[in-house]
């Protein structure tokens, strides 16, 4: 662990080059140390969002086959996630593309240049950057496989920012970086209409409190904890 901020950031960054400039060309993969950091740096803005393969494309010269490439590299390396998109078989015009995380809050934060707390604070990526390390948790802490995981998203603003599948029930979570959060239409448009066992609204604060039926808002560190005594 480092004992200081400047230790950390120090770490991390050579972290970063040893995997660019190392780690990737033992892998066999043929792509050039600053093609790929540059590529990288230019994905942290959809960190919690859907890529537009395109638009990256036009901005780096390259194909959007090619920008999937390069993401498919980084998912590969767990260095990021992307999580697919679920379709249920209802009228509503549903997302089809998948949202990306940086799996490491860390590396996020390098590529955001966040320096210590306050920087983070300030950062208008602070609330996406506590929805990818509490969605992280929650999916390492529910021991599922990558293909029992989703998102789901409609074309008219209901969305659920993680499905999980367990046998034939269906848990869903909402990330909310509010200590009291508040039941949302878009909330039980998902318990419905993806027809949810129950839907937990994970917060940063402390507390555990009902919503709507099968609707709860639960600490972050309270959801943790029940993994480990269920």
């Amino acid at each position: 662990m480092s004992r200081t901020n400047t230790d950390s950031i120090d770490w991390r960054h050579s972290y970063i080059s040893t995997f660019l400039e190392k780690d990737i060309p033992q892998l066999g993969i043929n792509i050039g140390a600053q093609t790929l950091r540059r590529f990288w740096n230019m994905i942290v803005v959809y960190h919690g969002n859907i890529l537009n393969a395109s638009e990256i494309g036009r901005s780096l010269g390259i194909a959007h086959t090619t920008v999937q490439h390069y993401l498919d590299i980084l998912t590969g390396t767990f260095m990021i996630r992307q999580l697919k998109p679920w379709h249920e078989n209802i009228s509503k015009r549903q997302v089809k593309s998948p949202k990306i995380y940086f799996r490491d809050s860390g590396i996020l934060h390098t590529f955001l240049r966040i320096a210590n707390e306050k920087d983070l604070k300030n950062d208008p990526k602070l609330g996406s950057s506590w929805e990818g390390f509490a969605l992280e948790q929650i999916i390492e802490k529910s021991h599922i496989r990558r293909e029992d995981c989703y998102f789901w998203s409609t074309h008219t603003g209901a969305e659920l920012d993680l499905l999980i599948f367990k046998g034939k029930k269906r848990f869903g979570y909402e990330f909310k970086f509010a200590d009291q959060p508040r039941l949302t239409k878009s909330m039980i448009t998902a318990k419905n209409d993806l027809k949810l066992d129950s839907l937990t609204i994970v917060h940063p604060g402390v507390g555990d409190f009902p919503l709507e039926k099968s609707i709860r808002a639960i600490g972050l560190k309270e959801v943790l904890e029940s993994f480990d005594s269920g």
